[in-house]
């Protein structure tokens, strides 16, 4: 497979002048969860966002070939908080559970979810078709929760994703039953942190392990 694979870590104000990278994600979610899923959630005509592109410090995992964005993902700190009024939202999980979210089960978590500086949240992950992509945003984003000094990452997917972490080595935590709604199947899930020698090791056999059978897109993540 082409050797130019690369991934970018994106928060502002750091990466201001690499921000078209996070447009073109943005822009990849939507042809994914929109115009290929048919997820009735929130769009323009090119852009697919929500109040968790905003709040508090996202942070992208953007996967691409010089300016061609082919994956991505978005992680938050679960002790963040933003809103207004009598309305604060923190990070998905949590606010599923605490019922702010209309569109997915609070019965998502058998308990209350954390918040901690040292916990994290990803979602809105997407991948080319290509096994390398997956692997590499994985890693990056593991090397970046790693230099952050985060002990875990939350993780709320379709049945299929806590399975391919096991697979590869990570030890899958369950938060809850395997809950649905319109779109389909999922279950939130907790996994460590690991050293990023560590993670490397593991993730080597990811390609083998999904060989062919990866769909031309792979929305693994809400």
């Amino acid at each position: 497979m082409n050797n130019d694979l690369q991934t970018a870590v994106l928060r502002l104000p750091q990466t201001v002048r690499d921000w078209d990278l996070v447009a073109k994600f943005l822009a990849f979610r939507k042809e994914i969860f929109v115009d290929h899923k048919g997820w009735p959630i929130f769009h323009t005509d090119e852009l697919e966002f929500d109040n968790y592109d905003g709040g508090f410090d996202p942070v992208y995992i953007v996967a691409h070939r010089g300016r061609d964005v082919v994956g991505g993902l978005r992680l938050k700190r679960t002790d963040g908080r933003f809103g207004s009024g009598s309305v604060t939202y923190s990070y998905m999980i949590r606010d599923a559970w605490l019922g702010l979210l209309p569109g997915l089960p609070q019965n998502l978590c058998a308990v209350e979810p954390p918040v901690s500086t040292s916990v994290w949240e990803m979602t809105r992950f997407v991948a080319a078709r290509e096994p390398e992509v997956v692997e590499a945003l994985l890693l990056a984003a593991n090397d970046f929760l790693f230099t952050e000094s985060a002990d875990e990452c939350l993780f709320l997917g379709s049945r299929a994703f806590p399975r391919l972490a096991r697979m590869l080595g990570w030890d899958v935590q369950l938060m809850g039953e395997v809950v649905g709604n319109d779109d389909g199947r999922f279950v939130a899930f907790r996994c460590p942190v690991m050293d990023p020698a560590t993670a490397l090791t593991k993730c080597r056999g990811l390609d083998r392990l999904l060989g062919r059978e990866m769909p031309g897109r792979l929305p693994i993540l809400s």
